[in-house]
């Protein structure tokens, strides 16, 4: 269990620096170089650097010490410190890392989209270790622990936009608010994607009379197993059998055309599933594991979004 314990440990670093060096590229050699109002901490620390110079790691460091104090009691322990790290590391690769590579000069939407990507793709790793990167996250993070129905990125997306709109009334840059709104539009979409689509794929509702014969057809077409749920018809209260099948979007055109030539009465329904899990799907996560969330109290609460 200890060597178990350390490995884990190692991954989840290993992981959180790869991480925060996505976000470091984004936010360094795309963002602060196309002057966007980044919002958040990432936001306040970048006003410094261009008022005074001020190094943007060092100074999310110096910002986040007040946030963080606010929140340690609902963020819990251990998620406080695995966010002290990212933080550290984070500023890390801002100050050290990202500045040996070229900043990119082009169009600034490209800038936006590549801002967006980059940093989206680095929250989410880094949310599914369990941690945060610190500042607005840390508010988030306690948001969610609150409600846990609610996705991480539309949460962020309205904070972070919040903070936009804010910057760009300062400042008077109506660009500047626009491109920020977009960025912060895919970043959500990205960090949502990532933590809850990456195993998506199409499920299937067939109400029909011929409930065996459905299955077997479907195994027969794609290979995939089905379920059998006796249901009752809420008008003429008919017996009826209703056929769950979950399968990938590719393979869901062939299952309903078999379905449709073995069972023309059949009801079909088709539903997008955010995840799918178990005999057949791989489990695609980084650390194939829930997200922690810090539950009030210092408390773990494990959450696993699927259909």
């Amino acid at each position: 269990m200890k060597r178990h314990h350390i490995r884990q440990i190692a991954i989840d670093i290993a992981i959180e620096l790869f991480a925060s060096f996505l976000c470091a590229i984004g936010l360094y050699n795309f963002a602060v170089s196309a002057n966007f109002p980044i919002s958040g901490v990432s936001g306040i620390t970048t006003i410094l650097y261009y008022l005074f110079d001020l190094p943007i790691g060092i100074m999310t460091i110096v910002v986040n010490i007040p946030i963080a104090v606010l929140c340690y009691r609902r963020l819990g322990k251990s998620f406080f410190w695995r966010s002290v790290r990212c933080i550290i590391f984070g500023s890390v690769m801002t100050d050290y890392v990202a500045p040996l590579f070229p900043l990119y000069t082009g169009d600034r939407m490209l800038s936006a989209i590549c801002t967006a990507a980059i940093c989206g793709i680095g929250y989410a790793l880094i949310y599914m270790r369990g941690s945060s990167t610190g500042g607005t996250d840390f508010i988030t993070v306690s948001i969610k622990s609150a409600h846990p129905h609610l996705p991480l990125g539309r949460i962020s997306f309205t904070i972070e936009s919040l903070i936009v709109l804010a910057g760009g009334i300062i400042y008077r840059d109506v660009d500047g608010v626009i491109y920020g709104l977009i960025i912060n539009f895919i970043q959500g979409i990205v960090v949502d994607k990532l933590m809850y689509g990456i195993n998506a794929g199409k499920l299937a509702l067939i109400i029909t009379d011929h409930g065996s014969r459905v299955a077997r057809v479907i195994e027969e077409c794609s290979n995939r197993g089905s379920t059998i749920i006796d249901v009752k018809g809420a008008f003429q209260h008919e017996e009826k059998q209703m056929v769950l099948c979950a399968c990938s979007s590719k393979q869901m055109y062939e299952v309903e055309q078999a379905v449709k030539a073995a069972a023309p009465e059949s009801f079909i329904i088709i539903l997008e599933s955010n995840e799918v899990h178990g005999e057949g799907f791989s489990i695609t996560r980084v650390a194939q594991r829930p997200a922690r969330i810090p539950a009030k109290g210092g408390k773990q609460l494990h959450l696993r979004k699927k259909k």
